[in-house]
């Protein structure tokens, strides 16, 4: 009977729904052409700084979320374990032993004593797969927990380069700015130089010393989110702000990002991003759900028996009298429940449209953030070239400006207006650099890189 109902109750595996994949990248721009192809799982090394693959070691070795993530999976790992036991039998031991006295107003008042040990066994069989889909879904929930895990590792990698060009993108730009104020204070005491000759007025001194106080407020700012940019990244790399600085102390600049890579077809992101792959899981282990709560529409068998020794004596406890033994088979099958099982089916179903829904929402958002990280990187890339030239072109003007102003040619203001281009200029350079390196990490993000398939 048994082999007969297991005979019906195999089931076809999930299909995955099919999904409209674009073969080529629709933001393909010449500057993301066809190169050697980066190992994804280091990809932090293509922007060639030394500090950066410090701190990167050390967010893997010391970050609390990544630490989180493991514990995560070590406990869908023990749930797992519990869910194959339940397909095997279950054996106990037992012994006892005690003694009693009867009523002498209702029994004869005689004391005994009774001994006995013994190893029971049962056994549900899974005729209908509820048990192996039970399983199922523990083992789909392992690997979304297990690509949980990669996924935060991404971010994590992703996060803390980002966090240290944003430092170093800071630095840059607060060395620009002190550079500043003292051309300020230059252009100050040259002014009030000429005052003294009788060459200016007492209205370009004001103006020049107005810029200079300006130039001196601007510091304090980049100071504090220097500062604050620092404390965010100790904690992405797992140290003390104390730590992190001695690290920090080294000299750096913002990363460069290579001329050219190569980033795959967007098939392969899809093997690679975790997310996609945690999700695909998760529908995996919905639709094993689903196939646990339609076996419970039908009979359950367990199989239960017991050996053991009884005797009133424990000297005879182990004699061949003393054995006893017994052996049982249960069916159980649901008759009349009010519906429940079937609106357990009905609920599962349901979740399993809704993980499919996300399913399907998770693969759009990842091709959609490799097509926004390639326009970033494209335009980023663009928008540097075009600063790059007018910042040379502010420095030759404020070249100029400076030496005319010295020989009496200009008045103040020109200068003024020079000196404020000039530092604009060099300040929008900086902030582009340090985009361009930034969406470089956030299309390898995209990506899915920071690990190796296994």
């Amino acid at each position: 009977m048994a082999l007969l109902l297991a005979g019906c109750a195999g089931s076809l595996p999930y299909k995955m729904p099919t999904l409209d994949i674009p073969a080529l990248w629709k933001s393909n721009p010449a500057a993301v052409a066809a190169a050697q192809p980066t190992d994804p799982a280091q990809w932090w090394k293509t922007l060639g700084d030394p500090v950066l693959d410090q701190l990167i070691e050390s967010a893997l070795q010391n970050s609390p979320d990544l630490r989180l993530a493991a514990a995560k999976v070590r406990e869908a790992r023990a749930q797992k374990g519990v869910s194959d036991a339940n397909l095997w039998p279950s054996l106990n031991a037992t012994a006892n032993a005690s003694r009693s006295k009867n009523s002498k107003e209702t029994g004869s008042g005689a004391t005994g004593n009774q001994f006995s040990a013994g190893l029971d066994a049962s056994w549900e069989l899974d005729l209908f797969g509820g048990l192996r889909s039970a399983a199922e879904a523990s083992d789909a929930s392992l690997q979304a927990s297990i690509e949980s895990l990669r996924d935060t590792r991404v971010t994590l990698l992703a996060e803390t380069a980002q966090g240290y060009i944003d430092y170093r993108g800071l630095q840059a730009r607060l060395q620009v700015a002190r550079d500043n104020l003292k051309s300020q204070e230059e252009t100050l005491a040259i002014t009030r130089w000429r005052q003294q000759a009788g060459l200016v007025t007492e209205l370009d001194v004001a103006q020049a010393s107005t810029s200079v106080e300006q130039a001196r407020a601007a510091i304090p700012a980049l100071e504090k989110s220097l500062e604050s940019t620092r404390n965010s990244l100790a904690v992405l790399a797992g140290l003390t702000p104390t730590r992190l600085a001695a690290l920090l102390e080294k000299a750096g600049s913002i990363p460069q990002t290579p001329a050219s890579l190569a980033i795959g077809i967007p098939a392969d992101t899809l093997r690679q991003r975790p997310d996609v792959r945690a999700a695909e899981q998760q529908l995996f282990a919905k639709a094993a759900l689903v196939k646990k709560a339609e076996a419970a529409r039908y009979p359950s068998l367990t199989l239960s028996g017991s050996i053991g020794l009884e005797a009133l004596r424990a000297g005879r406890l182990f004699s061949a009298d003393a054995m006893a033994g017994s052996i049982a088979a249960g069916l159980t099958a649901p008759i009349f429940d009010a519906g429940r099982i079937r609106q357990n089916i009905a609920i599962q179903t349901a979740q399993q449209e809704q993980v499919l829904a996300t399913y399907e929402k998770t693969v759009l958002q990842a091709l959609a953030d490799v097509e926004n990280a390639l326009v970033a990187l494209n335009k980023t890339r663009e928008r540097e070239t075009s600063l790059q030239a007018a910042d040379t072109s502010a420095n030759e003007a404020l070249a100029l400006a400076r030496a005319r102003y010295q020989a009496g040619l200009i008045d103040f203001l020109p200068l003024l207006e020079a000196q404020r281009t000039q530092l604009s200029a060099d300040d929008s350079r900086l902030s582009a650099a340090a985009d361009r390196a930034k969406a470089l990490v956030q299309l390898y993000k995209a990506l899915g890189g920071g690990w190796t398939p296994g």
